[in-house]
């Protein structure tokens, strides 16, 4: 009878630290749990699976090693612990190894293994072992269906499906998101109609599908329709709304969601910040932070872009030092996203510190600083990343080349770009697309090969593009090719009637050869078809403040001295031999007119804003929505040269570096 109470004491003792082990490891405390073992008399099978799981779960495979090969017996489950563990971290020919050495295996030890193969994309491994599974239960046929659906490999996944003897409504849920994700959201449907049950991840599968195939009014009449939504729910809703720009509808479903998380703030910040509504962007940023929520690398990624698209230079280095304060310093994701924001910004300098700072760069990286130096018109210092990226052995991808021939483009390396454009498909196997077309026209437009240009845009390999014919129409513009740019403004007509800057551009054409009439003309059909320009401002930021101005704009707090100054400025750029380029004035107006409206281009208060404001020994940074205009281009070098200042210009489509006189684009642009 002593004896058996002791026996229930011992076993009493040996289950409490067990629990204890567990306890500490699912908190990871491995250094307590291991303490706990230590100090334990005597230990089962239990103990040392426990054991070398919390070492798994925990990163130290290393660890679960050692202690799973001193351990003095083992199950099928301490087998299964340490292949598992092999799998988390990445290392599956070394859980297949010991998935072969098993004396006996369990159903969960196969799909253990399937999944892992499955984890790291070698689904032809994942097959192998399911058909040579002695028994299969309804978790191995749902792996695979699942894998071969995200894959895009419907009717494998579907001849699965309809042999697996049981199915659950996994099975049908992985079937349904398959169909969906694929674009044959109708077949989704009819499967979601027939599923005997449906669960809310069913629900929000269909209601994925539609959003990302621009059916957003059935996805909303489903979310309407459902009988329990969870966060996953409103999300997926919000998500298909901002896909589908409809911004007003996000945030109205977002104002009524139950219980927000980080995933529905980060919704509404990317959503803005793609909709090019980065104020609006980062007020929900604020209002996230007032809460409580706690920023994810996908949260820093949207609203890195909204201060990128801003210029929002202080407030994206706020947000640099939160990230590390957060723990993501090192994360790839946002590593990349700050590349893109100093770039932008116009600090390339910074760009490339964060680029070199940037451990394990992948292809988005590289990306982010081809792009930059494109942007910058540093082309030689972009194709040097380049070269740099291939000889890394990264392979680049059909946005890498986009940057490439952007780079091209904006130093003028007309045969570089050629060159580049021809190894896209021939030498690394990418299919060009319209961008590529588009980037390719613009390179010979602003070169002056403008019939070379028009030849591309027929004969490209892809369905016609606005971007390709609008490079065509602005070359046409530089260049005062007048029947090419009527030529290209009309196929922009039909390929998208609503766009303002077309008729803006076509209309520019003939002012400039003084067809007054033909420009009228123009005008008048974009103002009968409801149209309206996009007007030019320019901003610039200054204690964390943005500061925005319009042509003539005398709104501001510090106009009078803005504009005192200015005229200060006009008189000494005379002085120096500036002329007002007035062809640009593209109005039917006397001369002296023509030059009183130059004067009062938005960059040019913005500019005198800089200089009356922002320490001598910083560059003063200015963005514009539109292109530079070629006088504001002449007397901004005059102004630098006058005040002894770095000015910096983004305006729509690069960036512009005035220093002594001179402009890093040499007047290429």
């Amino acid at each position: 009878m002593l004896q058996v109470v002791r026996n229930k004491g011992r076993n009493a003792d040996l289950s409490s630290s067990n629990v204890m082990i567990t306890y500490y490891v699912k908190r990871g405390r491995v250094e307590d749990a291991r303490k706990v073992f230590d100090e334990m008399p005597e230990r089962d099978v239990v103990t040392w699976t426990a054991m070398v799981s919390g070492y798994c779960q925990n990163g130290k495979i290393e660890e679960a090693r050692k202690l799973f090969d001193r351990m003095p017996e083992r199950n099928v489950i301490s087998w299964t612990a340490m292949i598992s563990g092999y799998i988390q971290n990445w290392r599956i020919e070394e859980a297949h190894i010991l998935f072969d050495r098993m004396p006996e295996r369990n159903i969960v030890s196969w799909n253990t293994m399937i999944v892992g193969y499955l984890q790291k994309g070698k689904l032809e491994y994942a097959q192998e072992l399911f058909d040579r599974m002695p028994e299969r239960n309804v978790v191995s046929w749902n792996a695979m269906i699942s894998a071969y659906a995200r894959r895009g490999k419907l009717d494998d996944a579907c001849r699965l499906f309809e042999e697996m003897p049981e199915r659950d409504v996994i099975s049908w849920t992985s079937m349904v998101a398959g169909y969906a994700q694929n674009g044959r959201i109708d077949e989704a449907y009819k499967l979601f109609h027939k599923m005997p049950e449906r669960n809310v991840i069913s629900w929000n599968a269909m209601i994925a599908g539609y959003a990302q195939n621009s059916r957003i009014e059935d996805a909303r009449q489903l979310f309407d329709e459902m009988p329990y939504r969870n966060a996953s729910s409103w999300n997926s809703m919000i998500a298909g709304y901002v896909q589908n720009g409809r911004i007003e509808d996000a945030q109205e479903l977002f104002d009524r969601m139950p219980g927000r998380n980080v995933i529905s703030w980060t919704a509404m910040i990317t959503g803005y910040a793609q909709n090019a509504q980065g104020e609006d962007a980062l007020q929900i940023f604020s209002k996230m932070q007032e809460h409580g929520v706690k920023p994810n690398r996908a949260t820093f990624v949207g609203i890195l872009s909204a201060c990128a698209n801003l210029a929002a230079l202080e407030q994206g280095k706020q947000l640099q030092g939160y990230s590390i304060k957060v723990g993501l310093q090192f994360d790839i994701f946002v590593g990349s996203a700050l590349i893109s924001m100093y770039a932008k910004c116009g600090c390339i300098d910074s760009a490339h510190q964060m680029f070199d700072e940037t451990p394990g760069r992948d292809v988005v990286s590289w990306n982010a600083m081809i792009a930059g130096y494109a942007q910058h018109g540093f082309g030689n210092d972009a194709l040097k990343i380049f070269d740099d990226m291939q000889r890394t052995g990264m392979k680049p991808n059909d946005v890498t080349f986009i940057g490439v021939l952007c780079a091209c483009s904006h130093a003028g390396l007309v045969d570089q770009g050629l060159y580049y454009f021809d190894s896209i498909e021939q030498v690394h196997c990418v299919t060009p697309r319209a961008d590529h077309y588009a980037c390719i026209i613009d390179l010979l437009g602003r070169a002056g090969r403008l019939e070379e240009a028009k030849n591309i845009a027929n004969n490209a390999k892809c369905e016609p593009n606005p971007s390709m014919w609008g490079a065509l129409l602005g070359a046409c513009r530089i260049h005062g090719n007048m029947e090419l740019g009527k030529l290209a403004a009309e196929r922009l007509f039909e390929l998208e009637p609503k766009n303002a800057g077309t008729y803006v551009l076509l209309s520019n054409i003939y002012a400039a050869d003084d067809r007054w009439e033909d420009a009228a003309r123009v005008r008048m059909m974009m103002k009968n078809r409801g149209l309206k320009k996009q007007p030019g401002c320019s901003w610039i930021e200054f204690k964390n403040k943005v500061h925005v101005f319009l042509v003539g704009d005398r709104s501001h707090a510090q106009s009078e001295q803005i504009y005192s100054t200015l005229e200060s400025l006009d008189r000494q750029m005379k002085q120096a031999g500036y002329v007002p380029d007035t062809k640009l004035v593209l109005h039917d107006v006397e001369e002296e007119l023509k030059e009183h409206i130059l004067y009062k281009h938005s960059e040019k208060l913005a500019i005198v804003f800089g200089i009356i404001n922002i320490p001598s020994a910083m560059p003063i940074r200015i963005f514009k929505n539109l292109r530079v205009c070629v006088d504001c281009h002449t007397a901004t070098k005059f102004i630098s040269k006058i005040v002894e200042r770095e000015i910096i210009v983004r305006d729509g489509s690069r960036f512009h570096h005035f220093k002594d006189g001179l402009c890093s684009c040499g007047d290429y642009w």
